[in-house]
């Protein structure tokens, strides 16, 4: 797959190369993955939460949710916006919302994304969290005893975070990486190509020491040739990072020893090794490097990416796993798409006769009546056909929620963010494999609609 530029990259001045380590650096295979965590969540709402007996007859539905997505804490809704925050589709549980009822609700408003009763699920629990939500919201409505929307949605990311932190999640993937995680033999030969460049390289994590040795020894140590271990390639490993309060706060670091897992508080200046917790600033600091000399990494919209562009002038890069699949399903469209677009063009064409007869008849003086039936008749039988493209071409993506980066013919929110913050993005990290070290990533030129015009002038 290439790598997606949004703005001019030259890799020949990045002197130091941080990544996120999880669904970054090491890739997992999201429906079973979020599968699990659907499974542990469920069962502890049950179990100490006090949640009834029917969340048992649930089943995980990968696709009821995807990242991007916002909840409305008053409404109950699931959101997907447009990149002016319009909303293009919602979900009241499992069932989606009429077109005429949504615009009654919203009224075409943009939504303040900063109101605290409107949640954005781009953390890395999006797709379990949308999907437990949805359902949970559907017992509501059929009469189940659960309390009200705002405090649904804060026990679930509460016990999320329970079996992140006490460690429940991570000890059955450690016990079975095989099942979750996907192994890619060209991350470690990127990693060592890098090194050869003279290139840095760092992690910065979530995930505990314990956790990330084990699971970089298992997806990184074995496709090695110049080194024995991933320890001998990174030259600072930071984990429990706490992201995105990483970037945004100042914070002590913690050493730890490898060997036995002792910490320490690191005084002075930050040295090769890897550490737990930390700040961004006094990292910069001890790496002795300018913000644009450093490039990172990451899968989360908001932990890895936004937060970097609005505290720091590191160069960013997002990781965006779901991008393969609605490749396939822009490539699997294509034939629909251009019929769209010939409907469309033969449409404008009729609109413009309309406006034409309009013009001479409220504009020249005695001009004879012309009758415009046949045309707005045309348009009609146009706009229905679209309509059946258009239903057609949305199944080549997610059957309720469509393509992640577009809201109907808009771009989405998602892909707003994804372009305004990241500086390149990609499907895996392997992409760059394919580049070289020194490679300059430039952006294709944006056609504006006043040049889109000329330039169809100039064709006709």
């Amino acid at each position: 797959m290439p790598v997606f530029v949004n703005r001019t990259l030259n890799m020949k001045k990045i002197r130091m190369i941080g990544f996120d380590m999880d669904y970054t650096l090491v890739g997992y295979h999201t429906e079973r993955f979020e599968g699990l965590v659907y499974d542990l969540v469920m069962r502890r709402l049950i179990e100490e939460q006090g949640y009834p007996k029917a969340l048992n007859s649930l089943v995980f539905e990968f696709d009821r949710a995807i990242v991007g997505l916002v909840i409305d804490l008053r409404n109950g809704h699931m959101l997907q916006l447009s990149r002016y925050n319009k909303v293009k589709r919602s979900y009241f549980g499992l069932e989606e919302v009429p077109f005429r009822r949504q615009n009654e609700i919203y009224q075409n408003m943009a939504i303040d994304i900063r109101d605290s009763n409107f949640v954005s699920l781009d953390t890395a629990f999006a797709i379990s969290t949308g999907v437990i939500f949805s359902q949970l919201v559907s017992l509501k409505r059929q009469g189940e005893a659960l309390p009200d929307f705002s405090q649904i949605l804060s026990t679930i990311s509460k016990t999320m975070d329970s079996i992140h932190q006490d460690g429940t999640l991570k000890d059955i993937i450690k016990r079975d990486f095989s099942t979750y995680v996907i192994k890619d033999p060209y991350v470690a030969r990127l990693l060592e190509r890098y090194k050869r460049y003279h290139k840095r390289l760092m992690i910065i994590t979530n995930s505990d020491f314990s956790y990330t040795k084990a699971l970089l020894d298992y997806a990184v140590n074995p496709f090695l040739k110049d080194h024995e271990s991933w320890q001998e390639i990174f030259e600072i490993v930071i984990t429990y990072a706490d992201k995105p309060r990483f970037f945004e706060r100042s914070n002590r670091f913690l050493k730890i020893d490898p060997d036995t897992g002792l910490m320490e508080n690191q005084e002075g200046p930050v040295t090769p090794g890897i550490y737990q917790g930390g700040c961004s600033s006094k990292l910069q600091e001890g790496l002795g490097l300018q913000g644009n000399e450093i490039l990172y990494l990451g899968d989360h919209i908001y932990g890895d990416v936004v937060s970097i562009k609005k505290t720091c002038n590191w160069r960013t890069a997002l990781v965006l796993g779901d991008l393969d699949r609605e490749m396939r399903g822009v490539r699997d469209a294509y034939e629909t798409q251009k019929k769209i677009d010939e409907l469309m063009q033969k449409k404008g064409l009729l609109e413009q006769e309309i406006n034409n007869a309009d013009r001479r008849r409220y504009e020249t003086p005695g001009h004879p009546y012309v009758s415009l039936d046949s045309q707005f008749k045309q348009i009609d039988e146009i706009n229905s056909e679209i309509s059946g493209l258009i239903n057609f071409y949305s199944s080549f993506f997610n059957p309720y929620w469509g393509e992640i980066l577009r809201a109907g013919s808009e771009e989405s929110r998602y892909a707003e963010q994804v372009e305004r913050y990241a500086c390149v993005y990609m499907t895996k990290v392997s992409d760059l494999y394919e580049y070289s070290p020194r490679f300059y990533f430039r952006p294709q030129k944006m056609i504006l609609p006043h040049e889109q015009a000329v330039l169809d002038a100039i064709d006709d």
